[in-house]
């Protein structure tokens, strides 16, 4: 069938793990924010201060692991990043059952789990780009990001309706085995990876490298500040958006589940279209076009109110950004990995993400500040009109339209 030409049958075992840990992770959405709330019973601060200091300090921890994982071989690394999450995520159950949870406990399994993330993402990209030939990058990621929306149509519903049967702990057991699977999907691939040439010069490479060869590379700079904010100020409204809908606004888990599951259809929509738009139009104009498209939603979201013209409202504004982040993402995955060498993708990868996590955190634990002084409505609305500004950070023209040259192989001898 065309548009769904095999990649092979190792991408094939990555997609299955991908797809595995995926499912789990949606299904587990907002797992720890929904815990704090209705077993801990914690207020819209410590909501807040749980998902900042989980992600700047799991950031902090994985500094040193970029540089690290550059000349490592990148499957062995990706395993142990599965392992060490479903370790982590099966304390919150055991600690549950024997009536031990603590909003500490929480606090430490998310560093833990951040700082795997982000060893998992350097590794998984460095990965990608050595397993697929360039001109089928695109595909990859559209694939990803397809895989990706569907596991958010169907794993909120499902997890809301498991935690309304067994509690929300159940979805936690539910992610951590997800983990699991996909270490032993990746076990699956088989084949023998080349280790990396580890250079004289690099051996003293930092993130501090990653960042540097961002800031002066004429296309990654503008989307590296545009991604980074916008994901920052999104993630920020998302623990105050749990509190007003199923505090304030009393909706149950399973309404809160489906109000972010449909619209993820527009995902599906955007990932499928992904390509094509870049066939016709150009891979810029798309980058440019989708990333100002989604900076116009999240701000409807101030104005939810209760009962189904609410939930619908959510559901409409979600469609919309959602449909606009399909298409954005998986052609921006794309080139940054076309533009970054093989050999500086994984400090590149973990540069950016550890600079998404602590913005991320920086603007969580602001906007709970203000949700706490302002009301949370107020704090949403702020958040939605910064993310009106984040287009401005878009390239206006294709300045480094190249990939990224690569180094000329070195012989052992």
């Amino acid at each position: 069938m065309r548009g769904t030409r095999s990649l092979g049958r190792q991408f094939g075992w990555l997609w299955a793990a991908f797809a595995v840990s995926m499912a789990g992770t949606w299904l587990a959405f907002d797992a720890f924010p929904l815990i704090a709330v209705l077993v801990l019973h914690a207020g819209t601060t410590e909501v807040s201060a749980l998902a900042a200091a989980g992600l700047a300090v799991g950031a902090a921890v994985a500094m040193p692991l970029g540089p690290w994982v550059e000349f490592r071989s990148k499957r062995p690394v990706m395993v142990a990043a599965d392992l060490v999450r479903f370790a982590a995520l099966m304390t919150v159950p055991a600690a549950y059952a024997l009536g031990a949870l603590t909003f500490v406990q929480l606090l430490v399994v998310s560093i833990v789990v951040a700082a795997a993330d982000i060893s998992f993402t350097a590794a998984s990209g460095a990965f990608l780009k050595s397993l697929l030939p360039a001109q089928d990058l695109l595909v990859a990621n559209a694939r990803f990001e397809s895989t990706s929306w569907t596991a958010t149509v169907l794993g909120p519903p499902l997890g809301g309706a498991a935690i309304g049967l067994f509690g929300p702990v159940m979805t936690v057991v539910a992610n951590a085995v997800s983990f699991l699977l996909s270490a032993l999907g990746l076990r699956a691939i088989g084949g023998k990876e080349t280790p990396p040439v580890r250079k004289e010069a690099a051996r003293s490479g930092s993130l501090l490298d990653g960042w540097r060869f961002i800031l002066a590379h004429p296309g990654l700079r503008p989307l590296f500040f545009n991604t980074v904010l916008f994901n920052a100020l999104i993630m920020a409204i998302a623990p105050l958006l749990a509190v007003l809908m199923l505090g304030d606004l009393g909706f149950a888990p399973w309404q809160y589940g489906l109000a972010f599951a449909l619209p993820a259809l527009g995902g599906l929509v955007g990932s499928r279209l992904a390509r094509r738009l870049v066939a016709r139009f150009g891979e810029h104009r798309i980058l440019a076009g989708s990333g100002t498209l989604r900076a116009f939603w999240p701000l409807g979201l101030a104005f939810v109110q209760s009962g189904t013209a609410g939930l619908t409202l959510v559901m409409i504004l979600e469609f919309g950004l959602i449909t606009c982040c399909g298409v954005f993402t998986p052609v921006y995955a794309t080139y940054r990995l076309e533009r970054t060498r093989s050999d500086r993708v994984a400090r590149t990868l973990s540069s950016w993400t550890v600079a998404t996590r602590w913005t991320t955190a920086a603007l969580t634990a602001l906007w709970g500040v203000l949700a706490g002084i302002t009301g949370t409505r107020t704090a949403i609305a702020l958040a939605g009109l910064v993310v009106l500004l984040t287009p401005l950070f878009l390239p206006r023209r294709d300045r480094a339209a190249q990939p990224a040259v690569e180094p000329a192989p070195t012989s052992a001898g």
